[in-house]
């Protein structure tokens, strides 16, 4: 999802109303002022201009109009098509803007002769075409550009936060091709030491030997088959059943028709760790991890489910977990997809994303 569509979504703050109401009740006073200046002049009653009854009339009950109209514009032009584009809305404002200002100074108009109030008339209602024209177009101006500052700020943010992210992935890459090589010679030698009667211990050795060549093959390569990927996973879930015993239950729902699929390696297992570190390593009656994976037109999606402890804010374990929020980076870097994080029940947590 793209930042501007991010944007759309979210609703109007408090504090945008009141600058908006503030703009309104600036322009009012101002215009209030120059319609009193020019009837009455500072020499006749310096204070007349202050005369709220007079503000009412004058200025006020117009600039609420605008007001109100502004709100109708923003909610057909804007809020309605808040997932076009942007250039849809700015031309959808900028051709109904005259009809609304049209049909709220007729009202306006059938208002104050109502209430037998003063108005302009004849030549002197073209003002009340162009004033308030100027006015939505610079309001609405002013809109786009602030939203389009937003935009801006947060795609800076995020590619702050991507440029960090890359650094510690180069760091990490170059610390993978040392490490996994030196320990992976190591566990072959180790098994190769173990007696021949302690075959468990020799096959748990290659197991997590396995797990080691995997990684340092995933810091070399781009893309890896779905399948291999999924194969890293057994291995890892396999070596924490042997921690956990029967406490650790796990379900694998994957079509081998799209076994072949690309993903990026290590993509998988640091959610699938989350799960049972963080999910049920506390759960003395353990719990359940379901892994499920298909196709959807053109998108993988996938979900990873647990029955663990849960938690009551899904969202801040992206501030506690490194796996989640590197994979969440991940995610928006290369497929700008969104990692999302949810509740399962009755308990226990359900991760899901698509590439």
């Amino acid at each position: 999802m793209n930042a501007t569509s991010v944007l759309s979504k979210k609703s109007i703050r408090a504090s945008e109303v009141m600058a908006v109401l503030g703009f309104y009740l600036l322009f009012s006073a101002l215009y209030n002022v120059v319609l009193w200046y020019n009837g009455q002049g500072f020499k006749e009653n310096i204070f007349g201009f202050l005369d709220l009854e007079a503000f009412w009339y004058r200025s006020g009950m117009q600039y609420v109009f605008f007001f109100f109209s502004s709100l109708l514009i923003w909610f057909l032009g804007i809020y309605l098509l808040r997932k076009k584009e942007k250039s849809v809305q700015i031309l959808v404002v900028i051709l109904i803007t005259p009809l609304i200002i049209y049909l709220t100074r007729e009202v306006r108009y059938a208002f104050v002769d109502y209430l037998g109030k003063g108005r302009l008339v004849g030549t002197g209602e073209v003002w009340d075409w162009y004033i308030p024209l100027l006015f939505f177009y610079i309001q609405f101006g002013c809109f786009f550009a602030y939203r389009y500052f937003l935009e801006n700020q947060r795609k800076l943010r995020l590619e702050g936060e991507l440029r960090q992210a890359a650094l510690k992935s180069e760091l990490s890459a170059i610390k993978a091709q040392l490490n996994p090589h030196f320990l992976y010679n190591v566990f072959n030698t180790i098994n190769a030491s173990v007696p021949a009667e302690n075959e468990k211990t020799r096959h748990l050795i290659a197991q997590l030997s396995d797990l080691f060549r995997y990684q340092l093959q995933a810091s070399q390569q781009e893309v890896v088959t779905l399948e291999e990927e999924l194969n890293f996973v057994r291995k890892y879930l396999e070596l924490e059943k042997e921690r956990f015993g029967d406490r650790l239950h796990v379900n694998i729902d994957v079509p081998q028709s799209i076994y072949q699929e690309k993903i990026p390696p290590m993509l998988l297992q640091p959610l699938v760790e989350n799960s049972v570190k963080h999910g049920l390593a506390s759960l003395i009656e353990g719990g359940t991890i379901n892994i499920t994976i298909f196709k959807e037109k053109d998108s993988l999606k996938f979900e990873i489910s647990d029955t663990g402890i849960g938690a009551e804010n899904p969202q801040a374990l992206f501030d506690k977990g490194v796996g989640l929020s590197n994979t969440r980076l991940r995610l928006q870097k290369m497929y700008a997809s969104n990692l999302k994080i949810l509740q399962n029940k009755p308990s226990g947590l359900i991760i899901q994303f698509s590439i």
